[in-house]
């Protein structure tokens, strides 16, 4: 199991008042929710954790469906823990892959990301935790509907 580096530079951009993310707790979070994925036809099971700005932990995993299409990726499955369980805002997310690596959420999962933590939401990557300002530069969100 590959863990991530403390978060040294990603500090300045978290929240100031929070306390930085267990990030070996979260990863641990993602490998247990990893192994319920279905992944009958890829064989590559994922499993995501988040930490909501009240403390709770939320978990997804990705499902996989015969019209491959339709398959729902992992953080698709926490962002709907996350709204379910009654909403907030991630600060600190780690997915993990078949072999509890750390593993880059796809870039229309990080538009999820983005979309429910912002730009100071930190992810784990392999070169340590990162905020989605670094990993979705640009990004387009409810500011940009111009309502």
């Amino acid at each position: 199991m590959t863990q991530p580096p403390p978060p040294d530079r990603a500090d300045a951009a978290y929240p100031s008042g929070m306390p930085s993310p267990d990030w070996v707790a979260l990863q641990r979070a993602a490998i247990e929710v990893r192994d319920t994925a279905y992944a009958p036809y890829s064989g590559f099971p994922v499993g995501v954790a988040g930490l909501v700005d009240d403390g709770r932990v939320v978990v997804g995993c990705n499902v996989e469906n015969a019209s491959y299409g339709v398959g729902l990726c992992a953080e698709c499955g926490m962002v709907s823990a996350l709204v379910a369980g009654g909403g907030g805002r991630l600060v600190a997310v780690s997915c993990v892959g078949p072999e509890g690596d750390t593993l880059m959420p796809c870039g229309r999962c990080r538009q999820l990301l983005w979309e429910h933590g912002g730009p100071d939401c930190l992810v784990a990557t392999s070169t340590g935790p990162r905020p989605m300002s670094e990993l979705l530069p640009d990004a387009f969100g409810p500011a940009n509907l111009g309502r």
